[in-house]
């Protein structure tokens, strides 16, 4: 059995699709639906059984998950960047993962877990993802905290030469949805072009860069659950990796890649960044993947227009059509 923990969620719905056409389906989803709906992700997949995430995690104390279990992609967690109560985050993203990585452990199952690229906080140090290095970091939120303390507390405990980390960066595509206000810029974009014809930007506030040229990594849904399903295929590497394409692109690439996806003339308007949001903004990031690629992934990540055309014209657009818009 293969468990995946946050399994109605962007990522790991993506990970049980991609293990069912491996024809996998003895899986066991862990998740909290609440009243959202991220219940919609899981309506295409194949599974053996749901478990609420509290119960779950009763039964690992309890001894009650039946063996054997071959694997646990945990990739539940809250990871809103704007979340403010770090006692929430501590318990659900710290004191939860920490349980399950130590009961994974014992057992001999592997366990692969979602660190998160929030942990390099305004990048001054580097995107690196040496193990050795992490105590350097400084990240620049809770959840990037909350990601930070575990992935310093398996450090500590020897853990990291048995399971996996992986620090996704801007990870977008279809089955995001259900994220509201953490959903990719790419689908924000798409609504507001269908809304107002345009594009709202944030002015730069920084003078290395102008109104639209900050630079992220987006890694497309695609290319992240190849790169995470390797460590699956390949257990004897661990540590902590970067999920990432190695390229930062630009806002404006971006935008542009939308609007050419929907077939419109670019029109972006640059409106003033909240001041709350000025001191933490990134305006760089890119995934160091040497790392990953000394470890043997070699496949080729799809290039941002390619894979926004994808998620547009396939997903996006289609969508409307099924929905009858």
């Amino acid at each position: 059995m293969i468990i995946v923990t946050g399994g109605a969620g962007f990522i790991g719905s993506a990970i049980i699709a991609a293990l069912n056409k491996r024809q996998i389906t003895d899986i066991l989803v862990v998740d909290e639906l609440a009243t959202n709906a991220k219940w919609k992700d899981l309506v295409n997949l194949s599974f053996a059984d749901y478990v609420e995430k509290d119960d779950f995690l009763e039964m690992v104390i309890a001894g009650k998950v039946s063996p054997p279990v071959e694997a646990v992609f945990h990739l539940g967690a809250c990871t809103s960047t704007t979340e403010t109560n770090a006692s929430y985050l501590i318990k659900n993203n710290y004191e939860y993962t920490k349980l399950l990585a130590q009961w994974a452990a014992q057992a001999g199952i592997r366990f692969i877990y979602a660190s998160s690229a929030a942990t390099y906080g305004d990048g001054s140090v580097g995107f690196s993802d040496n193990d050795e290095k992490i105590h350097e970091l400084k990240p620049q939120n809770c959840y990037g905290y909350s990601k930070q303390l575990f992935d310093l507390w398996a450090h500590r405990a020897g853990l990291l030469k048995k399971i996996v980390g992986l620090k996704y960066f801007n990870v977008f595509g279809p089955n995001e949805y259900h994220k509201a206000d953490m959903r990719s810029f790419i689908l924000k974009a798409y609504e507001q072009i269908n809304a107002t014809g345009k594009v709202q930007l944030f002015k730069s506030h920084n003078p290395k860069y102008a109104d639209g040229e900050y630079l992220r990594d987006f890694i497309y849904i695609k290319d992240a659950v190849d790169m995470t399903l390797f460590f699956f295929d390949n257990q004897k590497v661990n540590g902590l990796f970067n999920i990432g394409t190695g390229k930062a692109r630009t806002w404006n690439d971006l935008v542009k890649a939308v609007f050419a996806a929907v077939g419109k003339e670019p029109n972006i308007e640059y409106i003033e960044m909240p001041e709350s949001f000025r001191n933490q903004y990134q305006y760089f990031t890119e995934a160091d993947t040497t790392k990953l690629r000394q470890a043997g992934y070699d496949k080729e990540t799809i290039c941002l227009e390619d894979a926004i055309k994808d998620y547009v014209q396939k997903y996006l657009i289609f969508n409307e059509y099924l929905n009858g818009k």
